[in-house]
């Protein structure tokens, strides 16, 4: 089922035509619960890799053990606290029982975990660009794959992460079974299958980005129209490619390409949540019939957290695809 986002409380431009030549298009990726294949673009599902490609493993993160807990335990941990909290009970009864409360306290604590060399990478998302409009590629190429340390990495609090794009149809022969992490720092980085209804939205800079005279009077306006211009009209919430930066709790800053100082451009985020309280008009219409827990629902789908609830931006060198990316956390 496709999903589309509703219009936006008012045309913004109409009240502020310079916010007109700032648009961007970006691509919401609206991650759904599934079991995406290969061949398929998706949020934790497998990534189409050459046999004989080696894995890529964390340099920073190797064995003979780490502290953290096994990735097959935090999904178990996953599911026993999703069936308590989908099951009634009388007010002020346990919401797990003696045996789970008991699994669930000894998932919580880390242990040490044997760990046969370098830490493998998890597999975080994979874009087809026949699925994915506008979906940046160096030339020839027409997948992208994101993948990520299952741990913190001490330098910017998000884990380390390595894009890979490659040409589909070269993959002649793939790759079976991903090699598996036997220890996650915790669940926070570990992305539930979910398959993706990529759609085309407008957005606008943040308030940040703008000039302190336009900022100033859209505070102006949003006081008299009870609107919101960061959370309904500016920067849309959740996994996406393109689009304009999300900053929030920062100002925003340069960053430019470390090999050869050039630019750089958003090309992916990735969020924990599609829409919060804040950001309820994002929503999509499909999924305005959903009145469970929140965090339970598709909002949540890909069971994610960056840091506090922020969100994971990848951008890339306007000069060339092959040096590094860079990240950030808003």
């Amino acid at each position: 089922m496709p999903r589309t986002t509703p219009p936006r409380p008012v045309d913004v431009t109409a009240h502020f035509p310079e916010l007109a030549p700032l648009a961007r298009t970006a691509v919401r990726l609206h991650p759904r619960v599934g079991a995406p294949g290969a061949s398929d673009s998706s949020i934790g599902g497998p990534l189409l890799w050459p046999a004989r490609e080696p894995w890529p493993t964390c340099p920073e993160h190797g064995g003979p053990w780490q502290h953290g807990i096994a990735p097959e335990d935090a999904r178990l941990r996953r599911r026993i606290l999703a069936e308590a909290w989908s099951r009634p009970r009388e007010e002020g009864a346990d919401l797990l029982s003696g045996e789970e409360r008991a699994t669930v306290d000894r998932i919580s604590k880390d242990s040490q975990i044997p760990q046969d060399g370098q830490v493998p990478m998890v597999a975080v998302a994979q874009l087809y660009a026949a699925d994915v409009p506008d979906l940046p590629c160096p030339d020839g190429a027409d997948l992208l794959q994101l993948l990520w340390c299952p741990f913190d990495h001490d330098e910017d609090y998000l884990p380390r992460t390595e894009l890979r794009w490659r040409t589909a149809a070269d993959v002649t022969d793939p790759l079976d079974a991903a090699p598996q992490p036997s220890v996650i720092g915790d669940d926070d980085y570990l992305p539930e299958p979910c398959v993706l209804h990529p759609e085309k939205v407008t957005e606008f800079p943040a308030p940040h980005e703008l000039s302190k005279e336009l900022a100033e009077r859209i505070q102006e306006w949003e006081d008299q129209h009870d609107i919101c211009y960061q959370y309904d009209l500016g920067v849309a919430p959740g996994c996406k490619v393109g689009g304009h930066a999300p900053w929030s709790f920062s100002d925003p800053f340069p960053m430019v390409c470390s090999e050869c100082g050039s630019d750089v451009r958003p090309l992916l985020t990735i969020d924990g949540s599609e829409w919060d309280g804040g950001s309820g008009s994002w929503r999509p219409v499909e999924d305005a019939d959903y009145t469970g827990l929140h965090f339970l629902g598709p909002a949540n789908a890909t069971q994610l957290d960056i840091g506090r609830s922020y969100s994971m931006q990848l951008y890339v060198c306007t000069a060339s695809y092959g040096h590094p990316h860079v990240q950030n956390m808003q």
